[in-house]
């Protein structure tokens, strides 16, 4: 009878709970950037260390208001997010496994990179952006294949002394991603697949969609400079696309009930349920803190963590920072370039998942910088009211 009575009295707590928050506000800001042509459709999902708090999904898959609609199963490349959910992950297995130190250096897995000042690249230092890589290669002007990608990185020249600056670089995801194949003997993919979605239940996470689900995925670009097609259910990124679709800068598609499970297993310090409802634990604590705390040991200002970013300090930028003013300094989260993002506020143990389309029809369409901060701090705002 009293378990009877804790269960009722929980049920109605969760009950109350969910009714006292008012997401409305939140819901006009994602209209107001349908309506101005930010992006066509979106999903946002809310949550906590325990459940979801609030989900939902806005508009169709192109402006077309007769196009398909977004719901809760629509799929989006997520793009840059792959390199947190996917190859950072994959990084953070092999480290607790002892498989790979994070002070080791890039030559001992890919002997090729040497030379040219690489040879003082870590692993550390590709996890932190501050390589000396450059930021971008336009690889699919002179690559026709992974291998042709990854020569050319191999042999690039260096932008910046290492350690001395952070400058983002899909290089460097690229790079992790092939020390993790290396280093498990597997595919990127299949060892994502294998060790991390299957475990936490992700079954519309994956690389290079099959052609059959294609339809349920968002469309991104209408590339007029390379592939000369409307791209939907194939990776948005160019370099992704020469190696295949797999990639550590990019190549994963996703929803947000799937980004959810992994952002709170993050937010659990590892920990999740298993399909049989047991607690399982994917890392110790100790190594999720390590890489979701902003990292200070250098010789300039930084707000990145290992694979993550943290919420920067926004200031010198003309841009708002993407996980709004609100959000606690205490915060781990990665945007994508196709206007997707995942944020954890670990002071209030919320998540924040907003994914759009926003580069269909055009990447030059940047009004995501606007809207996706003003999402944010209307999730933080409803919470604390």
């Amino acid at each position: 009878m009293f378990k009877y009575l804790l269960s009722v009295i929980f049920l109605f707590s969760a009950i109350c709970f969910s009714v006292a928050q008012d997401f409305s506000e939140v819901d006009d800001v994602i209209l107001s950037g349908i309506s101005g042509y930010a992006f066509p459709g979106a999903q946002i999902l809310v949550g906590n260390d325990k459940d979801i708090l609030y989900q939902k999904s806005y508009g169709n898959f192109t402006y077309d208001n007769s196009s398909q609609k977004v719901t809760d199963n629509s799929l989006f490349d997520i793009a840059s997010v792959t390199k947190v959910v996917a190859t950072t992950t994959a990084v953070m297995k092999l480290y607790e496994e002892r498989k790979i130190d994070l002070n080791d250096y890039v030559i001992e897995y890919i002997p090729e990179f040497s030379g040219g000042g690489r040879d003082n690249i870590t692993i550390l230092n590709l996890l932190l952006h501050n390589s000396g890589l450059k930021a971008w290669i336009p690889f699919y002007k002179t690559s026709n294949s992974k291998s042709d990608i990854l020569n050319e990185i191999y042999n690039s020249n260096m932008s910046y002394a290492t350690n001395s600056k952070f400058v983002y670089s899909d290089l460097n995801a690229i790079l992790l991603g092939v020390i993790a194949e290396k280093v498990s003997g597997s595919y990127l993919d299949e060892y994502c697949r294998q060790n991390i979605f299957d475990n936490l239940g992700m079954k519309n996470t994956l690389f290079s969609p099959d052609e059959s689900i294609r339809q349920n995925i968002l469309p991104t670009e209408k590339d007029s400079y390379w592939r000369y097609r409307q791209l939907q259910g194939e990776v948005h990124d160019e370099a992704a696309a020469v190696m295949g679709g797999v990639s550590g800068n990019a190549g994963l598609f996703s929803n947000s009930e799937d980004l959810y499970m992994f952002m709170k297993m993050m937010l659990n310090e590892g920990t999740y349920y298993s399909s049989d409802s047991k607690v399982k634990k994917m890392f110790n604590e100790e190594i999720v803190k390590l890489f979701t705390g902003k990292f200070t040991d250098l010789q300039y200002e930084n707000t990145r963590a290992l694979g993550w970013d943290t919420k920067p300090d926004g200031s010198g930028s003309k841009y708002r920072i993407p996980c709004g003013e609100l959000i606690s300094e205490n915060s781990f989260g990665h945007t994508g370039y196709t206007g997707t993002s995942v944020w954890c506020d670990k002071d209030r143990k919320i998540i924040i998942i907003f994914l759009t389309n926003r580069v269909y029809p055009s990447r030059d369409n940047n009004g995501i910088r606007e809207i996706r901060p003003e999402v944010h701090n209307k999730v933080i705002e409803a919470l604390s009211k």
